[in-house]
This record gives C-alpha cells, structure tokens and sequence, in this order.
C-alpha cells in the first residue's frame, strides 16, 4: 500500500500533467507573442522608415516635376516671345520688302518715262535740225536765186546820169515789181529803193 502512494507521488497524475501541459503551452504562446510583437514592431518602425524615404523621395521628385513643369512654361514662353518677334521681323521685312518693291517700280517707272522722254527729245531734235538743214539749204539756194537775181537787176537803173532820169525809173519800177502786182517780189523793191537810195546821193 505504501509502495503504491509513493509511486503515485513520484508519477504526476493525469490532471497535474495537464496543468503542467497548459502552462507550458501558455509560456510559450507568451514568447511567441512577445517574438512577434518585437518583430512587427521591427518590421513596423522598419517600414516607417521606408514610408519616410519614399515620402522624401516622392517630395524630391514632386519638386523636380513642378521645377521642370515651371521650366517648361518658362521656356513655351521664351519660345513664343521669340517666336512673335520673328514674326514680327518677318512682317516689317515683309512690308519694307513691299515698299522697296514699289519705290523700285516707282524709280522704274521715272526711268521708263524719262527714257521715253529722252526718245522724243532725241526725233524731235533730229527734226529740228532736218529742217533747220532743210532751211539752211533753201536759204542757200534762196540767196543764190537773189544773187542772181540781184545781178540781173543792175541793168534796171542802166543809162540814168540825171536826178529827174532816176526819179522816173524808180516810178516805173515800182509800179512793175510793186508786192501787190502778179510780178511783184519783196526783194526786187527793197532792191529797188536801196539802188535807187544810192543813186540818189551819187547824182
């Protein structure tokens, strides 16, 4: 009897060994819980810390789009200045160019009228000295035709030697070579009276 409690306390009995059992796995749900707690912590504070770069790294970046975006507006607005001076380069170019174009035709047109001018000077003074050629010879030959007329014509006052003699030629000559008659001639008269003059004071 006494050898059967003695091994009945040295063996733990169903319930104790359940207790046992319990508290073991309790201890150990205690360390795993506490394990995983200070490992989410570690991956929670890791994961903080990544958040926090990747916050600083998506500012960084944020900042250099807007940077860039501030760039790109700046330079669109470059670009569009430059390009409203050119175009505004290109129009007075354009309007200079026009004007030039017309003073050029202009200038164009004077020279046309000048060179047509300077044509019709040029036959018309070729004109002129035609007839001036023309005259000249015609007075050349008129004054030959006098010449010889006028040659002729020393025989009109032939054989008078008496005042009264040439007072009565000169009468009659007249009458004949008179403006107003068929045979009258200009020059035969004022022939007439120059003799007649001349012969007036030599008598």
């Amino acid at each position: 009897m006494y050898e059967e409690e003695s091994l009945m306390d040295y063996f733990d009995t169903d319930e104790e060994i359940a207790l046992e059992e319990n508290e073991e796995a309790a201890d150990f749900d205690e360390v795993n819980k506490e394990s995983l707690e200070d490992k989410t912590a570690a991956e929670l504070q890791k994961m903080k810390i990544w958040l926090f770069s990747e916050n600083v790294r998506i500012a960084a970046e944020r900042k250099r789009l807007k940077d860039m975006e501030e760039q790109i507006i700046k330079d669109r607005q470059a670009f569009q200045e430059e390009m409203q001076a050119l175009n505004r380069t290109i129009l007075s170019s354009q309007k200079r160019l026009k004007q030039d174009e017309m003073f050029f035709e202009k200038k164009m047109q004077i020279l046309e009228n000048g060179f047509a001018e300077l044509e019709s000077d040029r036959k018309k003074l070729e004109r002129e000295k035609e007839m001036f050629r023309l005259e000249q010879k015609n007075a050349e030959m008129r004054s030959m035709e006098s010449r010889n007329v006028y040659n002729g014509l020393d025989v009109l006052f032939a054989g008078v030697n008496n005042p009264l003699a040439l007072k009565k030629r000169y009468r009659d000559l007249i009458k004949i070579y008179h403006p107003d008659n068929i045979a009258g001639d200009k020059g035969v008269v004022l022939y007439i009276n120059q003799e007649y003059e001349r012969l007036s004071r030599e008598i």
